[in-house]
């Protein structure tokens, strides 16, 4: 384990506003004034969140989007390696989390540059803050998969999963992984759907799944930040299970699959349930 002595560079990662200009640090504004060089989502959006913060950007300003950061990092390394700093700041929210960012603080660390952050907002905090569910426990998993099949095989991975799980959403998509939702996790699992955080038409709307997967029809749009309730303690006993086992099949797993996977979950054993899911079939035949 070893590290490159400094050399007066670093990289800053900064967190931007989600709409309220007012949640621009101070850490953030003087960062905007000073860099020596500003990597950008959208250059012409950091240019116009300067400009409403009354900011001068005297250092280069260049591009960084996931189409170009593989190709842009050695340049911003070698900045570093000048002793200059490179501000990162993507559209909205912190950099990383599900925006441009993992790669270049990987190369930093790869080449012993030193790195810092400065905090502030993020859709994932303030959606769960807002959420009215328990989080004290949550896992974050970015943008479910765009078609069903996927996106249901992702959600059979949350049937038991404990803890409160926050993802994003396109507006256009909302209703459809929404009801998806239902037929894996049931319609009584709790939920809230947060969109245009801090922008002016600001709206959580929370509810059952079953309840949001029907507003939803209607239509959403801006930013979507979806909360789900961690999964309630089920009891080990096969008999108990069978339900939940029918619900795995019903989304299209073969019973042995289903088994293992509500198994895995419960630690109720394998053969155990499947025994007590054709005893129960058998029983709904007489």
């Amino acid at each position: 384990m070893s590290a490159q002595p400094s050399t007066g560079g670093r990289l800053v990662l900064a967190a931007t506003p989600m709409g309220d200009i007012g949640d621009a640090s101070q850490r953030l504004r003087d960062a905007l004034g000073t860099a020596d060089v500003v990597a950008a989502e959208d250059t012409r959006r950091t240019r116009a969140l300067a400009k409403a913060l009354e900011i001068e950007v005297s250092g280069r300003v260049v591009s960084f989007y996931d189409h170009v950061e593989t190709a842009r990092i050695p340049m911003l390394l070698e900045e570093i390696q000048l002793g200059k700093t490179v501000l990162l700041v993507t559209d909205a929210g912190m950099p990383s989390v599900s925006d441009p960012g993992y790669r270049m603080v990987a190369a930093c660390v790869e080449a012993g540059l030193p790195i810092t952050c400065l905090p502030g907002p993020s859709a994932v905090t303030t959606a769960l803050a807002l959420s009215g569910l328990p989080v004290e426990r949550f896992c974050f998993d970015g943008f479910p998969p765009r078609k069903s099949g996927q996106r249901k095989e992702w959600l059979r991975t949350l049937t038991a999963e404990p803890r409160a799980v926050v993802f994003f959403e396109a507006p256009h998509r909302l209703a459809d992984c929404l009801a998806d939702a239902v037929e894996v996790l049931g319609p009584n699992r709790r939920a809230a759907v947060c969109r245009e955080l801090t922008k002016t038409y600001e709206e959580v709307v929370r509810g059952t799944l079953s309840e949001l997967a029907g507003w939803a029809v209607e239509g959403a749009r801006g930013e979507i930040t979806v909360v789900l309730e961690g999964a309630q303690p089920v009891s080990a006993e096969p008999a108990d299970l069978v339900g939940q086992v029918e619900a795995l099949i019903a989304s299209g797993l073969r019973l042995k699959d289903a088994c293992a996977e509500v198994s895995a979950a419960t630690g109720a054993s394998r053969r155990e349930l499947y025994d007590a899911v054709l005893a129960a079939r058998s029983g709904d035949g007489d």
